[in-house]
């Protein structure tokens, strides 16, 4: 009977450190247990590594630091040593792009930050970074780890700098799976865009309980700090979906647009949509009275390459509408005043909406498109005490500071200082064309009729008389003042053209602009009126 041959010790070894490592990585794959793991479906969320698998291209996750643990011994922690310690990180690659990506697991310990929990995520930014590629971050935390203390703010502090080094370097999209509260909102702040999920997911600074005991207010966590409120009222989240999918498919969707890194453009898409495609639905599009609305988005879409538009903010400040389509396969970032909503007029919150927007577009080498149709800034003292100057010079300050290919179309009202605070020719707008609805003045007809005519109209002893007056001083002011052909005779719009050619236009003058260079004087940074 032959004896089983004797293996070397250090054979021996390496075959249990083999085991070992099996059921160490078994473990980390398991986060929290199988009780919290199934109590995280209860509540119609996924696990960390399931919303990275949904994210990421089939078989392309590449993990960093599985095995890293938590170093408290207080407070019993020594009884709560998890590989992984709470987050999932590493990289993978989006439509085969590389990306890297950190996923909160909230069935370790609720996902709290400790020290190594920050430094698994400084680890995955650092590396983004030196790679120039973008960061995904899937949040789902109660906050701070408390009995880390201090190591768990420090931790915090040094993800906010990175945050605010790769600001305009690489892109970052935050995604709150869950619970994003206290100190852990900053970073998602600090990113692009924001994604919420809704019913599950929420942000603020202090929840409901301390609020209640501060202020006396009863507020529940959803009306507190839901997806609903972040996308309608405050404007700190840019989208919310239904399910955490869905979410996820729309990061997959908006990395289309964006290119890799400050250094590089958005990848054309091919289409076979022709650029020269005409709309004849556009020449009908402008209402024949000047007060009567209509809907910009309906010109987005009959002019960006098969109509498929990205919208951003869809719900906060909808009479300013942003967001990403192409011309032609190549990804442009649109801004729209929107006379569906408010007339088109500017206010504080799409001032500071449209501003962001630019400067997100400028910083990563994406050409603005800009549909034009404002009648001013709106009027009262709400706009005006909420710091409508300071806020109005931002979204002036992101044009004219925006060195990518800008393009303006003046569909109807162009208004005063509204005019030039959207994209004119005199902020440094590349291509500005009219249509022949267009109307650019200081102000409208009947307004500028009866400031320069009234005392001519002032107390006639014939109201119907007086009437006339104004009808005819407003025609008048009208055909020799506010229609396009007076801005063309000085240059300020380079075309007057049918609406119906406007994909064309823009596609031509994109291709046109596509090696743009823009001289800037030297200097630190500028002083945006915050």
């Amino acid at each position: 009977m032959n004896k089983p041959i004797p293996q070397p010790a250090a054979r021996r070894d390496a075959a249990e450190r083999l085991n070992e490592l099996a059921e160490l990585r078994a473990k980390a794959r398991l986060g929290g247990g199988e009780k919290r793991i199934a109590r995280q479906h209860e509540k119609g969320c996924m696990t960390a590594r399931e919303r990275i698998d949904h994210l990421l291209d089939a078989d392309s996750f590449e993990e960093f630091d599985m095995f890293k643990t938590h170093r408290c011994t207080d407070f019993g922690m020594q009884e709560h040593v998890i590989p992984g310690d709470g987050v999932v990180t590493g990289y993978g690659t989006i439509g085969g792009r590389l990306v890297y990506v950190f996923s909160q697991d909230f069935t370790v310990l609720g996902g709290s930050l400790s020290e190594t929990v920050a430094e698994k995520i400084c680890k995955i930014m650092d590396m983004a970074m030196k790679n120039g590629a973008p960061v995904i971050g899937l949040n789902d935390s109660g906050g701070a780890r408390i009995q880390e203390g201090i190591e768990s703010l420090a931790g915090y502090t040094g993800i906010f700098q990175r945050n605010v080094d790769a600001s305009g370097v690489i892109p970052q999209i935050s995604c709150i799976m869950g619970p994003c509260a206290g100190g852990a909102v900053y970073s998602p702040a600090l990113t692009d865009f924001v994604i919420m999920v809704e019913s599950t997911s929420y942000m603020f600074l202090t929840g409901p309980k301390v609020v209640k005991a501060v202020t006396h207010e009863d507020v529940d966590t959803e009306t507190l700090g839901g997806a609903a409120v972040h996308t309608t009222r405050s404007g700190v989240a840019h989208l919310a979906y239904a399910s955490e999918e869905a979410a996820m498919d729309a990061v997959r969707d908006l990395l289309t647009y964006l290119p890799q890194n400050n250094l590089q453009s958005p990848e054309p898409l091919p289409s076979d949509d022709p650029p020269d495609r005409m709309s004849e639905f556009l020449d009908q599009i402008i209402p024949a009275d000047p007060n009567h609305a209509y809907n910009i988005k309906d010109v987005i879409h009959e002019t960006v390459d098969d109509g498929v538009f990205f919208e951003i903010h869809p719900s906060f400040a909808p009479n300013l509408v942003v967001g990403f389509a192409r011309y032609g396969g190549r990804s442009v970032g649109i801004v729209a005043n929107n006379p569906a909503h408010l007339a088109g007029t500017l206010d504080n919150d799409s001032s500071i909406k449209g501003a962001r927007f630019v400067r997100f577009c400028d910083a990563f080498n994406i050409p603005l498109v800009v549909f034009e149709d404002v009648p001013g800034f709106l009027p009262g003292t709400v706009q005006e005490y909420g710091g409508i100057i300071r806020n109005g010079a931002k979204l002036l300050y992101a044009f004219a500071e925006a060195t990518v290919p800008k393009i303006t179309i003046i569909t109807r009202k162009a208004y005063g200082g509204a005019y030039c605070v959207m994209n004119s020719k005199h902020l440094g707008g590349d291509i500005n064309y009219a249509w022949p609805t267009a109307e650019i003045a200081v102000m409208g007809s009947r307004g500028a009729a009866e400031i320069l005519y009234a005392s001519e109209l002032r107390d006639p002893a014939d109201p119907d008389s007086a009437t006339e007056q104004l009808a005819a001083r407003e025609r008048e002011y009208a055909d020799n003042f506010t229609n396009p052909y007076v801005a063309a005779r000085r240059g300020y719009v380079d075309d007057i053209i049918r609406p119906c050619n406007t994909r064309f236009r823009i596609t031509k003058a994109l291709s046109m602009l596509e090696n743009k260079q823009a001289n800037r004087p030297a200097k630190k940074h500028g002083n945006l009126p915050l």
